[in-house]
């Protein structure tokens, strides 16, 4: 038996090291075609690209055919993009540039920005165009072994074989923004500065970080160009989640409330009804001196303002995804910032807690922080290393006294899951929960379960009483 086990045991180990040795083989083919390709785009233009299929399809019916017609195309071709090569060199530029960014933009929806570009040269600039080239999108050999695309189970032998969908997905989900690339402009006069407009569409929120601006100068045929790095400042903007909207909603525990207090009121400014006047005191804020009765009496005044209440809430952001889940991870964090921006931070504090790592308490409202500072916290978010829900229960209970409730953004279910939502209700802790999962399972209680298929139409149709 024991010989057995071991005679298997080798086996799996010879076709595992096989396989990576396959695969290695076939991550090399595919991050130096992408890399040729990479290279080749940012030299030929469409034009151009339709210009060499007519030269090889005119080649291929050359062969063995005597028409004129098709060595007259054939010969034309290659004349155009001959004239097309020998004409680049002619177009020389020598300029600097600026790049004016927003502070934060959303994930999936286009912004514009400007790059101040300024001529050096004594001759004019003409017909050029502007393009921000990204991050390498290319995988790590490792990554591309050992990841998986989804529904890869689903493919037939020949495409799990060659696994080129594998590589694609990887890519895609690497590559930071879409477009990236001005309009032509027609002139840029010799020691002027234009604005150039550029629009592209970020991917996935994050940090996307701008180092590779790029002077496109086509040839005057539009077939080939030149692109020469322009010497610009490195700068970064900073992709918030994608938000949906949401139905009117209570979150759970509206029924308490948690007393503004002297150090919040310092923070976001008194707001209370006006009670009275009393003798000023170390410490108390100058903007509730009361000037007219100071010069009156010769002594410091401040009002006294009625204490304000408001109900604080904790947002539990769940880190943890199963293997394969990295997608309702996405979403479960978009679903999050979509509850951080329709909550009216004005009338109440939002507690973002989450693990990733070590534990993380981000608070807003109420003039502490704007809604923005959580946006940008989830911006930032990443999977924790392992799955730990009695850490994260801790944290929400250690916190239990100052919250009214707590609304847990899931990604996925699990019994784990279960367990730290009933956890926190015995605690004494208004909890529910949002589960983002890909099939919708039975009725549970204080759970909404939302597809992420179709995520804007479910979110929209959660009930009011959360």
């Amino acid at each position: 038996m024991a010989g057995g086990k071991s005679g298997e045991s080798g086996k799996e180990t010879g076709r595992s090291w096989l396989g990576d040795y396959f695969r290695g083989h076939q991550y090399w083919v595919y991050s130096r075609g992408t890399a040729i390709n990479h290279f080749l785009r940012r030299r030929i233009r469409p034009a151009g690209v339709g210009l060499l299929i007519v030269i090889i399809v005119a080649a291929g019916a050359a062969g063995g055919n005597p028409d004129t017609p098709v060595f007259q195309s054939f010969s034309f071709a290659v004349g155009l993009l001959l004239v097309a090569a020998l004409s680049l060199p002619l177009r020389r530029a020598r300029v600097a540039a600026t790049r004016e960014l927003p502070a934060h933009v959303t994930a999936g929806q286009s912004f514009t920005y400007h790059v101040s570009l300024r001529n050096l040269r004594k001759k004019d600039l003409r017909s050029f165009e502007l393009m921000e080239t990204g991050a390498d999108p290319r995988p790590s050999q490792e990554l591309f072994l050992h990841s998986r695309e989804p529904g890869e189970e689903k493919r037939n032998l020949y495409d799990r074989w060659l696994a080129y969908y594998r590589w694609a997905w990887l890519c895609d989900t690497r590559r930071l923004f879409d477009g990236g690339r001005s309009e032509p402009v027609a002139l840029v006069k010799a020691q002027r500065t234009a604005k150039v407009a550029i629009t592209m569409v970020p991917q996935r929120r994050g940090l996307i970080r701008l180092n590779d601006l790029r002077l496109v100068l086509p040839d005057p045929l539009g077939l080939l160009q030149r692109s020469r790095k322009v010497p610009a400042p490195a700068a970064s903007v900073a992709v918030l989640p994608r938000r949906y909207p949401l139905p009117r909603f209570e979150l759970p525990g509206s029924a308490r409330f948690q007393p503004g207090g002297e150090a919040t009121a310092r923070h976001a400014g008194a707001t209370g009804e006006f009670t009275g006047l009393r003798d000023y005191q170390p410490g108390d804020p100058l903007r509730l001196i009361h000037w007219p009765t100071w010069a009156r009496t010769g002594k410091p005044v401040v009002k006294e303002l009625e204490d304000t209440f408001f109900p604080r809430h904790g947002l539990i952001l769940d880190t943890f995804p199963a293997a394969g889940d990295e997608g309702l991870f996405e979403d479960a964090v978009s679903v999050a910032a979509s509850f951080v921006v329709s909550v009216d931070a004005s009338e109440s504090l939002i507690d973002l807690m989450f693990i990733a790592g070590h534990e993380r308490v981000v608070t807003a409202g109420q003039g502490i922080a704007r809604a923005e500072t959580l946006l940008e916290v989830l911006a930032g978010v990443e999977v924790g290393p392992r799955e730990d829900y009695d850490s994260l229960a801790r944290l929400v209970q250690r916190h239990s006294d100052d919250l009214a409730g707590c609304l847990c953004v899931f990604a996925g279910w699990s019994k784990a899951r279960a367990r730290l939502l009933m956890r926190l209700n015995r605690a004494g802790i208004e909890a529910s929960a949002v589960v983002i999962c890909r099939e919708r399972p039975g009725a549970m209680p204080r759970c909404h379960f939302v597809r992420s298929s179709e995520l804007a139409g479910d979110l929209m149709r959660l009930p009011g009483r959360l």
